[in-house]
């Protein structure tokens, strides 16, 4: 599990996320992980997954290859996940079952995205979420919430700031999320 936050103001996006890895009750910290930072770099923007460990390098692999695939838009990021639904089952193995009852198969995977044309939730029936100020996933997203929430409108707080404090307070209060933390800022394109 993990904390992932993105954060949109002013100018400005920022993405961060803890180090910790977590199996069953077993935790991998920063200290005994060569490769602890979950957050990655392609198609111009920063991508973080929560969910199982298997889907970081997945997805970076997938996204790497040569494939027009285009992250400006909601609609846009849709069309490229969907797209890429078909290369995690054929290439990469992916078993789509979830719930008996869900309308369509599932890409087993929680995504936020921050890039210069915002910051964006992409879930795992491809569903995708613009955010106007900020969200947060993994088990300690309600913290990261609450402490984003209460600090947004703070004139002197910009987004990599909020963005450490949603952060940090996942690592304070969930079990299955811990410091250090990477975070990155980009600026948003001139509309």
């Amino acid at each position: 599990m993990t904390t992932v936050v993105v954060v949109r103001k002013g100018n400005q996006v920022a993405i961060a996320a803890d180090s910790q890895s977590t199996f069953g009750e077993t935790r991998l910290g920063a200290g005994l992980d060569a490769q602890w930072n979950k957050i990655f770099e392609a198609h111009g923007g920063y991508f973080a997954i929560s969910g199982s460990a298997a889907h970081d390098l997945v997805l970076q692999a997938v996204l790497k290859k040569p494939k027009k695939l285009d992250f400006s838009s909601r609609p846009a990021i849709f069309e490229s996940f969907r797209k890429l639904h078909v290369k995690l089952k054929d290439d990469f193995f992916l078993k789509t079952e979830e719930e008996d009852n869900d309308p369509y198969e599932s890409s087993q995977m929680t995504v936020l995205l921050a890039n210069p044309h915002g910051i964006y939730g992409i879930f795992s029936l491809r569903e995708v979420y613009e955010y106007s100020r900020f969200w947060a996933i993994g088990s300690g997203a309600d913290y990261a919430l609450g402490a984003i929430h209460a600090h947004y409108d703070n004139p002197e707080m910009d987004a990599a700031e909020l963005a450490r404090i949603g952060v940090e307070a996942g690592c304070a209060f969930d079990v299955n999320s811990s410091l250090p933390m990477t975070s990155y800022t980009i600026d948003l394109a001139k509309s």
